[in-house]
């Protein structure tokens, strides 16, 4: 480092960043989670520096060269800052610049900030060194930048004109068809989006004169402070009506949009306005770590796919959430409902079972058993919820999001949280024993009623005892399958949440009932019933249907492909294990009984533990919530279980007495 430091000052003052490169690589430690190294490095930097002078003002200088002769205003108004192509063209261009990066042009400050901190986990060093350490290094080199002695006009120039883009930007999105829409009340009174414009073009003008000449004065900032709070006044407020309106992947990218740039002008007014150095270089050094983080992210699809689709996956498992309230069962009334809904879909499935039999009879090709499965569960699924019955394994994707929602608006109300959590579990049990009492005797009477008949059984032995070897937990895939089962679960509670979304963001029913050829077809009051139903019903309807698509499909893919992928639901093993008990005339034997019952209820286990952890991982994420009280309540539930065990699966009594 002596070395580096040595060679800058010995050589001309130049723009040249070769240096800078190898300077930084010293201090650079060999992994970004070493934040010792990097503080002891930094240390040692600043005991040269403050040991011989001379280096810091050659590294001052060198420093205020390589930012002076380049373009400043793209660093501060394109990094960190989502740009205006759609997601989809954005998401394609970032796989490719990971391919083959984008052209460096060494004019702008932006490209060879890139080149400087080009280690993707540079961000992480940097943001965990103590800040005091930066600020000692800052200080040493001794940068001009109080108002009172006055700043390069090179910088403060391009300060300002980044003030001017980042305004104009604000201005463009407040106009923008989707925000308007969304909020109409822009366009009945004055925009604060174009108000900022103008007042940031006044600012700056008279700025520039007091740069020129100091005997000038200039406005202070306090009145576009009002208007930027007004802009996100706006924001915040579209943010609210999207709970009930619904949102899309483009609103949320305009929202993100006008966000980042009203805080990032925030930070170049703090900067122009800073009261004394001190201030000056605390902004600035955030404003530089804001700035790696962002640079080190910039090719990264996940960061792109996170931070442009928080509202929609918000939203979806918001929709999720309002739909899990209809899972939990608070009193007995609701939990004998439940149990009454499950035995409807159970016996449905019992059905469905045995189609998917009929159909596996059949001699096609892997696509046409993958079109007839899909067929059988979409429109079975479909019919279940029509009817308003439950499939039990439906519940965890969407009490998962409820639970989230419970965690975010009260974090620290274990015993209302825990009181959810008692709940959610004994509606799941009733629910699950609601489809299997059902579904296995409903098999069980099919196979019985097709030998009485036809004279033979619904299945041969050959075929029972496959059906039985699919149940062994330990002898087959069975709990790997029940795995793929509960993400195909998971997936189909955010496509549940995400046509619900659609419904109301693009107004389906309404656009339904403009459909004049609908009106005079079935009555404008018959069709106004109809098109409600589905602007109430779309998510669920969807969500059941691609179900049925994955249920269906993933096991013909795995046979097209020749990998071991299939699935097991608990409802339909249940069913299956009816159709074998007949099938081989109730010849088991007890370990072969034990077996699949065992296999039966661990793939049931599976379905819901898989399906209710993605569900609450994805509805924790998009609301930002990091639940650190998870021993806490899992010592509530316990103390209650071992209290009041009964309560995880029936409703308490006293429950029953308020509601009388």
């Amino acid at each position: 480092m002596d070395t580096l430091l040595e060679q800058i000052a010995g050589a001309e003052i130049s723009s040249d960043t070769t240096l800078l490169r190898e300077l930084i690589a010293a201090i650079r430690p060999n992994k970004a989670s070493n934040i010792a190294l990097a503080s002891d490095r930094l240390r040692a930097l600043c005991f040269l520096l403050s040991t011989k002078p001379e280096y810091a003002a050659a590294l001052r200088q060198y420093l205020i060269a390589v930012v002076s002769e380049r373009k400043l205003v793209h660093l501060c108004t394109d990094t960190g800052i989502t740009l205006s192509e759609g997601f989809w063209a954005a998401a394609w261009q970032r796989a490719l610049y990971k391919i083959l990066p984008p052209l460096t042009n060494d004019s702008y400050l932006r490209d060879v900030f890139g080149t400087l901190f080009n280690q993707v986990d540079d961000h992480r060093w940097i943001h965990g060194v103590d800040e005091k350490i930066w600020m000692d290094l800052i200080q040493l080199l001794d940068f001009q930048v109080s108002r009172a002695r006055v700043r390069p006009d090179g910088i403060v120039n391009e300060l300002l004109s980044a003030m001017q883009v980042l305004s104009y930007r604000i201005s463009a999105i407040g106009l923008e068809s989707e925000l308007v829409r969304n909020y109409p009340d822009i366009e009945r009174y004055e925009s604060p989006f174009l108000r900022q414009n103008d007042e940031i073009n006044d600012y700056i003008t008279e700025y520039r004169n007091w740069l020129r000449d100091h005997s000038t004065e200039h406005r202070d900032s306090q009145q576009i402070e009002v208007l930027l709070a007004q802009c996100e006044e706006v924001v915040v407020k579209i943010r609210r009506t999207a709970t009930h309106q619904g949102v899309s992947v483009s609103l949320t990218r305009l929202l993100l949009r006008v966000t980042q740039s009203i805080a990032r002008l925030r930070i170049m007014l703090e900067l122009i306005e800073a009261p004394n150095k001190d201030h000056a270089l605390l902004t600035g050094f955030r404003l530089f770590k804001e700035l790696v983080y962002a640079d080190n992210r910039k090719y990264s699809i996940g960061e792109l796919i996170e931070t442009n689709t928080h509202l929609l996956t918000m939203q979806v498992t918001e929709h999720a959430g309002r739909s899990g309230e209809h899972y939990v069962a608070s009193n007995r009334r609701e939990w004998l409902e439940m149990l009454r809904s499950a035995s409807g879909a159970g016996f449905i499935v019992g059905f469905m079972a045995m189609i998917k039999i009929l159909f596996s009879k059949l001699l096609l090709a892997p696509f046409g058993f993958a079109f007839l499965y899909s067929l059988n569960y979409s429109l079975g699924f479909m019919f279940v919820h029509v009817l308003h019955f439950t499939i039990a394994t439906k519940q965890p994707a969407m009490t998962a999001a409820l639970i989230a929602k419970s965690l975010d608006q009260s974090k620290k109300n274990l015993d209302d949280l825990c009181e959810l959590v008692v709940q959610v579990i004994r509606t799941q049990f009733i629910a699950i024993l609601g489809n299997v009492m059902i579904a296995m005797p409903t098999a069980y009477a099919i196979a019985w009623a097709w030998y009485g008949a036809t004279g033979h059984h619904f299945i041969d032995p050959t075929k029972a005892h496959h059906l039985l070897e699919e149940l062994n937990p330990f002898a087959s895939l069975a709990l790997f399958h029940a795995a793929i089962a509960g993400v195909c679960l998971f997936l189909s509670g955010l496509i549940s949440g995400y046509y619900d979304n659609k419904a109301s963001y693009n107004h389906i029913p309404q656009r339904l009932m403009q459909l004049s050829s609908m009106n005079w077809l079935f009555g404008v009051a018959r069709w106004q019933r109809m098109t409600t139903y589905i602007g109430n019903n779309l998510g669920a309807l969807a969500g059941n249907f691609f179900f049925g698509i994955m249920l269906g499909s993933i096991g013909q893919i795995g046979v097209f492909l020749g990998l071991p992928i299939d699935i097991r639901h608990i409802t339909f093993s249940s069913a299956n294990f009816a159709f074998a008990l007949v099938g081989l005339d109730h010849q088991l034997t007890w370990q072969v009984w034990v077996i699949s019952l065992v296999g039966i209820a661990t793939i049931g286990i599976v379905n819901l533990a898989v399906s209710f952890s993605l569900a609450l991982f994805v509805a924790m994420r998009s609301r930002h919530v990091s639940f650190e009280q998870t021993g806490e309540l899992m010592g509530l539930l316990w103390k209650r279980f071992i209290k009041h065990g009964r309560e995880f699966f029936f409703p308490p009594k006293e429950v029953d007495n308020l509601d009388q």
